[in-house]
């Protein structure tokens, strides 16, 4: 009896799985997606530069973005730091307690 519920359990689930793949195949073929910035509406010169830049060439966009995320990361750091200061939490000179 179990080995017959087994079977009829991974024929259920066989004809599923055929059945959604049938599903996902049934619809027409997708046209190319094109990813575009809408520059349209950009009144800022530096937003319109960086949209402008997405568009034409992707790969100086992306190193703009790394560097951008450096140097975002390296004030925040930096900003931190000195509100740690100033509530006399001292990160500079930290002591090894655990060891």
């Amino acid at each position: 009896m179990k080995k017959r519920t087994l079977g009829i359990f991974a024929t259920v689930m066989a004809f599923n799985t055929l059945l959604a793949k049938a599903a996902w195949a049934g619809g027409k073929k997708a046209s190319d997606l094109v990813v575009v910035a809408d520059t349209r509406l950009i009144n800022s010169e530096i937003m319109r530069y960086f949209a402008d830049l997405y568009n034409t060439n992707i790969l100086l966009f992306a190193v703009w973005a790394v560097v951008l995320t450096a140097v975002m990361g390296c004030v925040l750091g930096w900003l931190m730091d000195k509100v740690m200061e100033r509530t006399g939490i001292d990160l500079h000179s930290r002591k090894i307690v655990e060891h």
